[in-house]
């Protein structure tokens, strides 16, 4: 295609299309220089868009390479040296190449001409006309700044080349694009490429006729709202509520001056109250304000209760309200006196850690009765958002303080006995971590400049007794527990139920049921008997809904018989007619030794019950199954103690390599409750070893203890309830670590009169106190010798595993030698 050699005037921020006059500002020299030689020639210039449109003297690879040859309609030259100049463009066309660069542009141009339309493509073309027309004209309704009678001219134009290049012109589009249009040859792409264009740029004025609408809608309102305040404003002052704001104002203010208020709150108040005065009453900030300073008043600064310091008072108190208990008492007896004797102490923090109804929450309750403190409750279960302690900044619609400076505003007081319920229950999420907002609560170092977001001053929470309580330690994250003082409260006895069932729960229910005036009284197997087999549980809870169910069926009795009957009482059998048959069971001690049963023990939510194992061995090739929904650790534990056992395979005289001729099964019964830990790994050795040499295991035998691949036993815990499960179930030895002998003091005198205690410290002899002495006639000489006393059993060592190997394989050569000599001729 030829080439025309002419002049090229470079533009900022603008592309010029096919067809389209444009008037032009010129005054660089280059871009003057270039239109007088198109003028002295036949007015025709190359218009072709800067790269970047800061540079003023733009070099050769500066500009684009496609733009448009135009006809220039009319020049004016302005008195500031500048030219105005009316341009038409014509067609398209490209650098080939530059000619002259000094005193202007001057190129070679080669023209761009469109392709011509296949004929069956006509339809797609008349399609797309159709649909750019009618895109098109909603763009020119969605935007004032384009002339209505524009849509009508484009809906005239029947070429697609020039209905493309006249819609790009006309667009907003972005200097890019429309670069990429002027690049882009083909009239059918150019129509695609500008429906795609179209649409966006009409969803962007869409959005913003949505966004005009609505804040013309809002300040209509505002402005409403505005004229009808001033009219209000107008109104009251004339009615006078000008002086009730007058009035309350005064009122905040001596509020002030009789509170005593540390001097950052006072100053505080003070600011807030100057700014409240400048507000209008009825504004919305002015409500927060007021709100702020009334939080303010309302929180106890130095107002304290007057503390009972009698010792002797507190602990008839806290006997009064709850059975047992010793350790929580015995702190808090502790605290009270080393606070008759300085004058001020920092309060305790502490959490009270056990099972559900044992009393955690109504000890504190009686705690702040004995010591003459104010009680405030908190519940933490379910408190995920780190705002719920430190409350919100004052900046949000709705702001409120904290959970703790809410309870101290309940209680009204600088030193309450501070419940916080739950502290186990805290979980945290995206709004943050409220354990770690507890930390500054809990420290007794940090909590004398507690700051609550929604107050913003330091508040002290050092003299508040804070008494936490939780199920499981595992929920409390460490930096919180090491902050608080650990008190563990283990499940009652069957013995301690009796008598708190006797001595709170049956007069409490009884006065409950309206039955004060009937004489009622419950024999003690039929109490036993709701403890045992109507509630399985380590705490209360049960047993009092329990014993309420029977005074309700023993008020309907006493209203049917006409209120005539003055005494009921109640035994087994009543209980049994009252709640039907038993609802639970404990397990028991087997009714004769067994071999493969060993009795293990295991501590539940519920207090402790008996975990028997089986055994059993059969023909196999070595596999151990282990059953019973036994969890990661107590799956461990038996391999540990499996392994054990293969150690020893001399020492018990078996045969080394006994394991790869039999299977083992070890199982623990109910299935459907998970179990886990490490301290059933004597019991499991016990047991497998019992069924291995066929030595029945003392029924009468319970035990619990960690086992190592050396035969140690190591220490475990929960020992008070596994030895009173052991109780109840009628064991009279309870086998466990020497390292637990520490925890055997927290164990009823009763129960130790009636079960045995035997410390051990190797599996050596828990063998001995559990298994069977087996009879004389016992083929296994040695191991019967180990049970009755002798010499202990010495562990394996290889050097015995492969000479009795060795030994085994020539006795084995020597027989088949044997066979074959002497075998038939």
């Amino acid at each position: 295609m030829t080439t025309r050699t002419l002049p090229l005037l470079p533009l900022r921020e603008l592309v010029v299309f096919p067809h389209e006059v444009v008037p032009l500002f010129v005054g660089r020299e280059k871009s003057i220089e270039a239109l007088e030689r198109a003028m002295a020639a036949d007015r025709t210039i190359l218009l072709c868009a800067q790269k970047r449109a800061k540079v003023n003297d733009p070099r050769p690879d500066g500009i684009r390479q496609t733009g448009t040859i135009g006809n220039i309609l009319q020049l004016l030259k302005l008195p500031d040296g500048t030219v105005k100049v009316l341009v038409e463009g014509k067609k398209r066309a490209e650098i080939a190449a530059f000619v002259e660069t000094d005193a202007c542009f001057v190129v070679d141009a080669r023209p761009l001409e469109v392709p011509e339309i296949e004929p069956s493509r006509q339809g797609e073309v008349d399609a797309l006309v159709r649909s750019v027309q009618e895109a098109f004209e909603n763009y020119v309704k969605l935007n004032k700044r384009v002339p209505p009678d524009l849509a009508s001219s484009v809906r005239s134009i029947a070429d697609p080349s020039r209905l493309a290049d006249t819609i790009a012109a006309h667009v907003g589009f972005k200097l890019a694009a429309k670069q990429e249009l002027l690049e882009t040859p083909g009239a059918i792409e150019r129509l695609t490429k500008i429906l795609e264009l179209l649409q966006g740029e009409i969803e962007v004025l869409q959005i913003e006729k949505k966004i005009r609408s609505r804040v013309k809608r809002q300040m209509e309102k505002n402005q409403k709202e505005y004229y009808l305040n001033e009219q209000m404003q107008a109104i009251q002052k004339e009615l006078g509520s000008q002086d009730e704001f007058k009035n309350e104002l005064q009122e905040l203010e001596e509020a002030i001056r009789r509170k005593k208020l540390p001097d950052e709150a006072a100053k505080r108040l003070q600011k807030e109250l100057k700014k409240l005065k400048m507000m209008s009453p009825m504004s919305a900030e002015a409500t927060v304000v007021r709100n702020y300073i009334d939080t303010v008043l309302s929180v106890p600064w130095s107002e304290r209760s007057e503390e009972k310091l009698d010792i002797a008072e507190a602990e008839k108190v806290l006997d009064e309200d709850h059975y047992g208990l010793e350790k929580p008492k015995e702190r808090i007896l502790e605290y009270l006196a080393v606070q008759s004797l300085v004058q001020k102490m920092k309060g305790p923090i502490l959490c009270l850690v056990g099972p559900p109804g044992v009393g955690k929450t109504s000890l504190a309750k009686s705690v702040a009765r004995a010591t003459g403190r104010e009680f405030v409750r908190v519940s933490l279960g379910g408190v995920r958002d780190e705002a719920e302690i430190r409350g919100h900044r004052r900046t949000y619609i709705g702001a409120m303080p904290g959970k703790i400076i809410q309870g101290m505003r309940r209680a009204g007081t600088v030193n309450p006995v501070f419940l916080l319920d739950e502290i186990d229950k805290m979980s945290m999420d995206f709004r943050g971590d409220p354990s770690a907002a507890m930390l500054e609560v809990l420290d007794p170092e940090q909590n004398t400049a507690f700051v609550d977001h929604f107050l913003d001053l330091d508040y002290d929470l050092s003299e508040v007794l804070f008494v936490c309580t939780a199920n499981t330690l595992g929920g409390i994250p460490l930096p919180l527990r090491d902050r608080m003082e650990i008190i563990e409260l283990s499940g009652y006895t069957d013995d301690e139920k009796l008598r708190i069932g006797r001595q709170y729960l049956i007069p409490k229910q009884k006065e409950l049921h309206g039955l004060a005036d009937v004489d009622v009284s419950f024999t003690d197997p039929a109490l036993r008997e709701l403890i045992q087999h109507y509630t399985k549980e380590a705490g209360v809870r049960s047993l009092e809904r329990e014993i309420a169910s029977v005074f309700r069926k023993l008020a309907r009795d006493y209203v049917k018989d006409g209120k005539k009957k003055s005494s009921y009482k109640v035994d087994v059998r009543m209980i049994q007619k009252y709640l039907g048959p038993p609802k639970y069971r404990y397990n028991r001690a087997e009714d004769r030794d067994r071999i493969g049963l060993a009795n293990g023990l295991a501590v539940t939510m519920v207090g402790g019950d008996l975990l028997p194992a089986e055994t059993t061995v059969t023909a196999g090739k070595g596999k151990v199954t282990l059953t019973g929904s036994l969890g990661d650790v107590m799956q461990e534990s038996a391999r540990a103690a499996m392994t054990y056992v293969r150690s020893r395979a001399l020492s018990f005289g078996l045969e080394p390599d006994f394991y790869e001729y039999v299977d083992f099964h070890v199982h623990f019964p109910e299935g459907a409750v998970p179990k886990d830990g490490p301290s059933a790994g004597i019991t499991m050795v016990t047991s497998i070893v019992s069924a291995l040499l066929r030595v029945p295991v003392r029924r009468d035998v319970a035990m619990t203890g960690e086992i190592n691949l050396r035969g140690k036993v190591m220490a475990i815990g929960g020992l008070k309830e596994k030895v009173l499960a052991a109780y109840r179930a009628g064991i009279k030895t309870v086998i466990c670590p020497k390292e637990n002998e520490k925890d055997l003091r927290e164990i009823p005198k009763n129960v130790l009169k009636v079960v045995g205690i035997e410390l051990v410290e190797t599996i050596d002899e828990v063998l001995r106190i559990a298994l069977v002495a087996p009879d004389e006639d016992h083929p296994n000489v040695r191991f019967r010798g180990f049970l009755q006393g002798q010499e202990p059993l010495e562990p394996d060592d290889w050097q015995s595993v492969q000479a009795y190997m060795r030994e085994r394989e020539r006795k084995e050569r020597a027989a088949r030698a044997n066979e074959s000599s002497h075998g038939p001729h």
